[in-house]
């Protein structure tokens, strides 16, 4: 038998030639959680034969590639399961929260624990038999008719935006696609959890490249659940459940009026959040956080004008502003400065300014020179009124080790979400980490000049920062803010496409271009010219009304 040889990480073995990745997998620490290989930036099933000398690595939860497949495993194990169990019943994802999704079971009952424990049980079985994710390259027609025959209407008008040959999946006797690809086999999705809300509500926990191989622990985020709830009940009165509908408006030259809608709703629920704090008049301290690219600078500077409106004195702060010198900037691991981390801010002096301003006294608000990693002041000087409101915007603002000396009758926290509870179909939904990703390589390629290979290299250190230092607190916010615009993707998409297609074969990043661009292929294109100077868009893609 003629040999080939094989090289990942710094192993190097031989193996017959057509032995499959798969094979090789169980012959290593992938065994159990390889889902994928990667070869020259692509990613290539586990069942493909190796026919020449060949260098790759393996795919699991680890990489951001192996946590997406995982995600669509689990949902397709999950979907299949719920299908067998129960007669005509399905589920449709609605949205993401920390650790993992929401579900709502469709079915003609409500379930109960019993039964929620039943499909765990299924899954479980799907799981150790060890079942292969078929893999169907079809024509779109045929795409089309088979969702058209399956009642599936909205997925049938998405294929239709699809390349002309569309990838579908089949486990047991089902068949379905999720835009990434599957892996090879069921076996190596071991690790998943259910947590039953009642009413055929449910959340799906399971591991990403930011847990390590591990579940998070649950937590209940009640509050953003609700605010997704609201918002999806908002556009099912304008009849845009779904993308198709939204395409539908774009095709037929109505898209101006949804729009404006949509600004609309989103100020009207700023309005509404001055209203609150105004009613909570015994709170000085507007605590704003949010995730990167979540609108932060728009929805305090909106939130302010409004405040001022009402009769108030608004006072922004930005806790960047206390950073420490970048020489005593605590490092991560890799000996590089944590930027984000807590101790990167100055909490005792930040937390004597705040003290001196309620005792009425003046403070001099400082000024971070991001060039030369120092501390400026430049005497701006502010002391509060019997009328004025501080906003305070930073990444910690929900955390108290922020102003622990700031006793919680004076503060009032608010955490921006940028999600759209607009789902493609009824098993995928728009994801939050998608949109916010797309919104920071638009700005930093218009503001900052960056590539887009940095903004996704960044993204990373980003996203660990979120987990430990936002995420972890959200569910104590007071109020939580919409700050996505339903129809944003469609202008977006005019912006980002040509910095996706800039990214060669010879990129590491190639393929989550690629996954990016299947993805928006979803969407038809709008034009910026019907977005308002004041939209909280044009953050991100430019253009305000200065």
């Amino acid at each position: 038998m003629e040999k080939v040889k094989v090289s990942f990480e710094q192993t190097q073995i031989e193996v017959d030639k057509n032995t499959t990745y798969y094979e090789i997998s169980k012959q290593t620490k992938y065994k159990d959680t390889a889902l994928a290989i990667k070869k020259d930036n692509v990613l290539i099933p586990l069942n493909t034969k190796v026919i020449e000398d060949s260098k790759f690595e393996f795919v699991d939860t680890s990489k951001i590639e192996g946590a997406k497949m995982y995600k669509a495993a689990i949902k397709f194990i999950l979907e299949v399961a719920i299908k067998t169990l129960f007669k005509n019943s399905d589920i449709e994802y609605l949205h993401s929260i920390p650790g993992g999704m929401l579900g709502e079971i469709k079915y003609d009952k409500d379930l109960t624990n019993i039964d929620i424990s039943k499909i765990k049980g299924e899954m479980a079985r799907i799981i150790d038999d060890d079942l292969e994710f078929k893999r169907f390259n079809i024509l779109k027609k045929e795409a089309v008719d088979f969702y058209i025959r399956m009642n599936y209407q909205e997925k049938a008008n998405n294929v239709k935006t699809c390349d002309d040959i569309v990838t579908i999946y089949k486990l047991k006797d089902f068949l379905n696609y999720y835009y990434v690809p599957m892996p090879y086999k069921t076996g190596n999705m071991k690790l998943f959890e259910l947590k039953y809300l009642g009413h055929n509500r449910l959340v799906i926990l399971y591991p990403s490249n930011l847990t390590e191989g591990k579940l998070k622990e649950y937590v209940h985020h009640e509050n953003i659940i609700d605010a997704y709830y609201k918002g999806k009940e908002w556009l099912k009165k304008l009849n845009v459940p779904y993308v198709s509908e939204l395409n539908a408006l774009v095709s037929s030259r109505k898209v101006k009026d949804f729009i404006e809608s949509c600004e609309l709703h989103f100020t009207d629920s700023l309005k509404e959040a001055c209203d609150k704090i105004i009613r909570n008049n015994d709170k000085k301290f507007i605590m704003i956080a949010g995730p990167s690219s979540s609108g932060k600078t728009t929805t305090s500077r909106v939130l302010g004008a409004y405040l001022r409106s009402k009769g108030y004195d608004p006072i922004c702060i930005s806790t960047d502003d206390y950073f420490v010198d970048r020489e005593n900037n605590p490092k991560d691991e890799f000996g590089n400065y944590d930027f984000e981390c807590l101790n990167a801010i100055d909490t005792s002096k930040f937390n004597e300014d705040l003290l001196n301003l309620l005792k009425g006294e003046e403070i001099n608000i400082p000024t971070f020179n991001f060039i030369t990693g120092k501390r400026e002041y430049h005497h701006h000087v502010i002391k509060l009124k019997e009328n004025s409101i501080i906003l305070i915007e930073g990444l910690h603002s929900l955390n108290d080790d922020l102003t622990p000396r700031i006793p919680d009758r004076y503060k009032y926290k608010i955490y921006l979400s940028p999600f759209i509870p607009l789902n493609i179909d009824r098993h995928n939904y728009i994801s939050t980490l998608d949109l916010r990703l797309i919104r920071r390589i638009v700005r930093d390629s218009r503001t900052r000049g960056y590539k887009v290979s940095e903004v996704i290299e960044k993204w990373q250190s980003v996203r660990n920062g979120e987990e430990k230092y936002i995420f972890p607190y959200t569910h104590q916010a007071d109020l939580i803010i919409n700050t996505a615009l339903p129809y944003e993707l469609g202008v977006l998409k005019v912006y980002i496409e040509p910095l996706l297609l800039s990214i060669d074969t010879d990129s590491k990043y190639y393929e989550e271009a690629r996954r990016l661009l299947k993805f928006l292929q979803s969407f038809y294109t709008i034009s910026s010219e019907y977005v308002s100077k004041n939209s909280i868009l044009r953050e991100f893609i430019g253009g305000y009304n200065d």
